[in-house]
């Protein structure tokens, strides 16, 4: 039954559609169900018909920049503008105030684990690599203590 549906996926409409359906945040899983099909099928579209695959990645690209640009702004802080409302003597008065986000430093941390690693690491990841790499070196040596 699935054999055709890809066709509708290829005109312009259907791609269109796609790209937007990945750029609201909608996974695979996701849009294989809007698409009458199972996650299987989606993986095969986009393996075997190139507009399908770049669709999505373009859909998907957008909203990653935008959430990287809104965890910047996040980890560095802001200024805003808000409405105030204020009635008094009977009187509406409205006025713009101009407001401040302080940095946030769960977003300055996740950034520099994710942007920088080697520097900020946990310290128990370094850990465990470490260990992991002795346990590499020690399997290694018995493996050649037993060959010999």
């Amino acid at each position: 039954m699935a054999a055709g549906k890809y066709m509708r996926w290829l005109e312009p409409d259907g791609l269109l559609l796609l790209t937007a359906w990945a750029r609201d945040g909608l996974n695979d899983e996701q849009i294989a169900q809007k698409c009458g099909v199972n996650v299987r099928t989606l993986y095969d579209w986009k393996k075997a018909h190139s507009p399908i695959s770049q669709a999505l990645k373009k859909g998907k690209e957008v909203v990653d920049v935008e959430v990287e640009n809104a965890l910047l702004k996040r980890a560095l802080g802001y200024d805003y503008e808000e409405t105030v409302v204020e009635e008094a003597d009977g009187f509406v008065k409205r006025r713009t105030v101009t407001k401040h986000m302080p940095p946030d430093t769960t977003a300055q941390i996740y950034w520099l684990k994710n942007r920088k690693p080697d520097i900020w690491r946990d310290r128990a990841q370094a850990e465990n690599k470490d260990a992991l790499e002795r346990l590499d070196r020690l399997i290694g040596e018995i493996d050649h203590a037993a060959q010999s």
